[in-house]
């Protein structure tokens, strides 16, 4: 596994075989996706820290999902992928979904954890709120942001039970760049839905019952419009999917990786 800086990204880039390109959400990382590489092994991985996020800094203008989606399709290009299965995780998702629209032919299958369009219109105050948060109140504000995300946005079987899921969501949040993450609230709260109809790949639509982000009836509805589309809903499971239910998100994205198998 190394590290490169690309596009002014940092990549992790681990292994060798067909393209899976790693697209976080919202205060997260590449580090969203550790906790799958077992099922991903005789693949290319190539795990993104979006602009602004992680290891990623700011770049010059107005962070938005095209950017965003952008940025993905530069790094594409330097490391010669044509053709890869996306994973995406939360806000992460719609850059997907986004890509998927503009690029398909760069799109082989689509796997979405804590899947959404766009944010609900009485949800995007909220997400323009935190970003203020943030930018006011800097590194302190990113505390206060990461604890109540943990308790908004996990299941009640995380806070019980896994301290340790809780402690990587807090620190995911917690170490991003206050700027970064208020440009990204911004970025998702402005966001606008893909022509999803269009989407003629295979697609896998993974939430959590607890997921209040992204609600099972949200992402049936999500379904419905993805000609081919499977939607699983993991039990006992906030928004923090990968961290929260590694072993059943594994079992699934194995199934979606190797049909045949």
């Amino acid at each position: 596994m190394a590290t490169h800086i690309i596009e002014d990204l940092a990549v992790e880039i681990e292994g060798e075989g067909p393209a899976v390109v790693c697209v976080h959400g919202l205060g997260g990382t590449s580090n969203t996706w550790t906790p799958l590489l077992p099922v991903l092994q005789g693949h290319r991985v190539i795990r993104i820290d979006l602009p602004g996020s992680g290891r990623s800094p700011l770049p010059a203008g107005k962070l938005c999902i095209g950017s965003m989606t952008a940025a993905v399709e530069a790094v594409c290009r330097r490391l010669d992928v044509n053709e890869a299965v996306f994973l995406g995780h939360s806000m992460g998702t719609i850059v997907c979904q986004h890509l998927a629209t503009r690029n398909p032919s760069l799109v082989r299958r689509l796997a979405l954890f804590g899947p959404l369009l766009c944010p609900p219109e009485q949800g995007r105050a909220s997400i323009r709120a935190r970003a203020d948060k943030a930018t006011s109140g800097g590194v302190a504000a990113m505390q206060d942001i990461a604890d109540a995300i943990v308790a908004a946005a996990t299941g009640r079987e995380t806070k019980a039970t896994q301290p340790a899921a809780l402690a990587l969501v807090r620190e995911s949040v917690m170490r991003q760049s206050p700027a970064g993450y208020a440009q990204s609230c911004t970025a998702l709260a402005d966001a606008q839905a893909a022509a999803v109809d269009g989407i003629s790949v295979p697609v896998l639509l993974v939430t959590g019952d607890q997921d209040g982000v992204a609600p099972a009836a949200a992402v049936e509805a999500m379904a419905a419009r993805i000609r081919n589309s499977r939607m699983v809903v993991i039990p006992g499971c906030g928004h923090w999917t990968t961290f929260e239910r590694p072993q059943e998100c594994i079992r699934q994205l194995d199934t979606f990786l190797h049909p045949s198998s």
